[in-house]
Formats: C-alpha cells, structure tokens, sequence
C-alpha cells in the first residue's frame, strides 16, 4: 500500500474511530476503555432523544454522526479545512445554514460536496451519482442564502471551507430525512447486514465498507437463472443488464477499484468470500425493467486471517502491504 493512500485511510479512519460518547471532541481514550463504536449504538441514541438541539463548536477538520446545530469561528486564518458527515444507512443528510459570515470577495468560501471527496476519490463514483460532478458542489460565494438549506443523495455529504479572519466563521444546522430505498451508502461499521434493493430504477448503486471483510451474500434477486463465479479479465456478465459485482481496491472510488467477481443470476445463498482490501464494495448495476435486490452481511477480517488466507478470498490485489 503506498505512503499516500496510507495517510488518507489514516484520516478516514481516525475520524470514524474518534466518534465516540457524545463525539464532542476527537481524542482517542485509554487503550484500556477503547471501544471505536459506541456513538452507532441504541442506547446513545436514546439518550440524545431527549435532549433539546445538540450544539457544538466544529472544528477546522472534523466528522460528525449527529444531528444538531454547529458553529465555526475562526480564531486565525483556516485555509484549508472540511467537514465530513455521516447518517445511518437509510438517511439522507440535510445542510442547513442558520448564519454565515465569511468574506467571499477576500478568498473566503463554503461550499457543500454531495458525498465525499478526498485527494480527487468521489464516493459516490461519477458513474453511480444521479449528478455531474460539478453540480455535486453548492458554493456559498454564488448562491448565497437563496439554497439555505442542501440534502445530499445519500448518507454521507461534506463541507469544504476557508475563513481567513478571525471572529469570521457560520452556524450550520444537520438534520436526517428517511431514505426509503438507500443507494449509495458508506458502512459506518465494519460488521454490519444490509439489503440493497433497487426497484424499476436505471441506476447503479454501491455499498462501501472500508475494511478488509469478509462478505457473505444470502440472497440476490434479479430480473433473470442462477450462478456465482469468480470474475476472469475481461469477463463480465456479458449482454446481462442487471447485475452485482464485487470490488476491491484502497481509495474512495468504486470506478478505479479491481472487480473481484460477478453476481449475473438470482441465487440463494450463502456465497461467501474474503477480501482483504483497505475499501470492499458491494455495486449493484439496474437496467430499470426490474425489482432487483442483494442482501448480505459483513465482518472485519482478523489480523490473523489476512497473514493466512483460506477457502475462497482475494488477496493478491490488496494485501501487498509495505
């Protein structure tokens, strides 16, 4: 894995791991107590329930799993900072701006990116958003206050920002809608069951998990006989409009990830594989003539099951680990 994509999962991961408690601020605990997940749980939700709006200052970098109100003001000149958030799978995110006070002819600028985006790496791909990509950025600077409020497509949306005088910054307002057929989604776990379904939609749709997993596929429904099979290069599913595939790679991006295998047919599972890439993604490609649906479960890999690999996996792509 090189130096580079090293540093960016780095930074995914340390923001995904930090959400803890009431995630109020990105320090690891002690080692002793460390429990990476506890703010995806039950009982803080509950507890939250009750609260009025949760309120925070947000940071210059900073990730957020919660609905509330947060402000940023700069207390020296920020030029490079972003905000990533993220719903539970079945969530769209809506981006509220309550106040906003920043110099836009003097550089300043906030702009919304629908998903997420890091060293160039879309998720979702150019090939699975519904938008182009420059209709993915909302800027401040030329819209102003007449698109208040922005809902991102899918359950992950992020903020770009620069504020360069201090006392300068804005108060923005995250709340989450029901998405009732979830799309593109990023896992906010590493072991977790979901269904993607898509009905009598022409779209393609991707579920990414960035771990090394095991994925276990229990049942797929398409428009058209049965069959799992390992992809060989160019191969594919042929003339088959609907299909799922498996891919695997160490950036954000499905569309520049190595297609590990093919799902052309309806089955009923269990077909399992383990794939230990840094981002496994689960792509559901629809023609639109069908109600089509996967549904699978996934786990992280043991340190142990990378260093040896068994039964049906992929390693010879990813794990080339420096």
């Amino acid at each position: 894995m090189s130096s580079t994509f090293k540093l960016q999962r780095h930074f995914i991961l340390i923001f995904l791991t930090a959400l803890r408690g009431e995630s109020r601020y990105l320090e690891l605990p002690d080692a002793a107590d460390h429990d990476p997940f506890p703010l995806f749980s039950a009982n803080l939700k509950r507890e939250l329930e009750g609260e009025q709006l949760y309120r925070r200052a947000l940071r210059c970098l900073d990730m957020l799993s919660l609905q509330g109100q947060f402000t940023f003001t700069a207390n020296r000149p920020q030029l490079h900072c972003a905000a990533f958030f993220i719903s539970e799978p079945e969530e769209f995110i809506t981006i509220h701006y309550d106040l906003v006070s920043i110099d836009c002819q003097g550089g300043d600028f906030l702009k919304v990116f629908d998903g997420w985006i890091l060293k160039g790496e879309k998720f979702p791909s150019s090939q699975d958003h519904p938008l182009r990509t420059p209709e993915r950025y909302v800027d401040f600077c030329e819209s102003g206050l007449t698109r208040r409020s922005i809902r991102s497509s899918q359950n992950v949306a992020m903020i770009f920002f620069r504020v360069q005088e201090p006392g300068n910054g804005f108060t923005l307002t995250i709340k989450t809608d029901p998405n009732l057929f979830p799309c593109n989604v990023i896992s906010q776990t590493p072991n977790g069951r979901f269904s993607l379904v898509v009905p009598h939609q022409h779209r393609n749709c991707s579920f990414s998990i960035i771990y090394p997993v095991v994925i276990k596929i229990s049942d797929l429904t398409l428009g058209h006989l049965n069959g799992f099979h390992l992809k060989k290069p160019s191969a594919g599913c042929g003339g088959v409009g609907d299909f799922v595939e498996l891919l695997g790679g160490t950036g954000l991006d499905s569309s520049k990830m190595m297609p590990l295998a093919d799902l052309c047919y309806p089955f009923h599972g269990p077909a399992q594989m383990k794939i230990g890439c840094d981002n496994t993604v689960v792509r559901m490609v629809s023609s639109g003539k069908h109600i089509n649906r996967v549904t699978f479960e996934y786990r992280q890999l043991e340190p142990y099951e990378l260093e040896n690999p068994s039964g049906n996996s992929i390693r010879e792509f990813c794990l080339s680990r420096v």
